[in-house]
């Protein structure tokens, strides 16, 4: 009887050291990955809510991320479609004009029903791999190319998304999410989430560098993001820079104002971010 007890307290011991390792692992609240693959996995481990691409994730990869206690969206394009994806030739009919700074991606017409149901059906195939949510980019067609018809095609694709019952976050958006409200009068019937690019950083394309942003786009930007936490929707911030003084102002507006932030070293979006660009788990929201 004494072996057999001190049998059971070895093995209780294990499992509570095996799930003390696995919560100690996450230490940051938000990351975003999208350049990242499979083999990167590790890289995530800090972190608890991860955005991936994952249509190059398997089940298994996901179930694994998710068994680690990490929350994980996917990219999915709502407005555009890049060269590289299996599908772009089948959609060239609907290209509507060459995305700026990107030149190997094209807008779309997403009034289109074919676009609407292969979105849907793309959102599908990503949730039955186990995401627990979509991490919706380029509503900003709305904002090239501000027609009745794109605006409905995005706003039926949102809604379609959200029926599924799924976390919907928004990336960026905001000329096409204020339209939204001043027609609806509230934004959470198409989305849950913003995440907001560059609110305190800014890119400079021409020279391949990371600054921060000017005053005014500051204050165009934060006072978008402020209306949607407003408006009962979470706000993450995805910055650019490796600037200790900058993430330290966003890291204390985040604090402030109840947001999640990640600050990445580089635009492709695969190596994890410093310390200082990470946001603790520790600090409540």
């Amino acid at each position: 009887m004494r072996r057999l007890i001190s049998i059971i307290l070895i093995l209780c011991t294990s499992l509570w050291c095996t799930a003390c390792f696995k919560t100690s692992t996450i230490v940051y609240t938000y990351g975003v990955f999208l350049g990242a693959g499979p083999e990167d996995m590790e890289d995530m481990l800090p972190y608890e809510t991860i955005v991936i691409d994952a249509q190059y994730f398997s089940p298994e990869d996901i179930r694994s991320l998710k068994e680690q206690g990490h929350r994980v969206f996917s990219y999915i394009n709502l407005g555009s479609v890049e060269e590289f994806r299996p599908y772009y030739s089948s959609f060239s009919d609907l290209f509507l004009g060459v995305y700026e700074n990107w030149e190997d991606e094209r807008w779309v017409d997403v009034s289109s029903p074919r676009w609407q149901e292969f979105m849907v059906s793309l959102a599908d195939s990503l949730l039955d791999k186990g995401v627990d949510g979509l991490f919706v980019d380029n509503t900003d067609v709305y904002y090239n190319y501000p027609t009745e018809e794109i605006y409905q095609g995005v706003t039926d694709i949102l809604l379609a998304f959200r029926s599924t019952g799924t976390y919907v976050s928004i990336n960026g958006g905001d000329f096409y999410v204020t339209e939204y409200y001043s027609r609806e009068g509230e934004i959470t019937s198409i989305m849950n989430g913003e995440n907001q690019e560059t609110v305190f950083s800014a890119i400079n394309w021409e020279d391949d560098e990371f600054t921060s942003n000017p005053p005014e786009e500051f204050e165009f930007f934060s006072s978008y993001v402020e209306f949607c936490k407003e408006n009962g929707i979470d706000v993450y911030l995805l910055e650019y820079t490796t600037d200790e003084e900058l993430m330290e102002q966003i890291d204390s507006y985040c604090s402030e104002k109840g947001f999640y932030y990640y600050c990445s070293p580089s635009l492709d979006l695969k190596e994890p971010a410093s310390s200082s660009g990470s946001q603790s788990t520790r600090r409540p929201l």
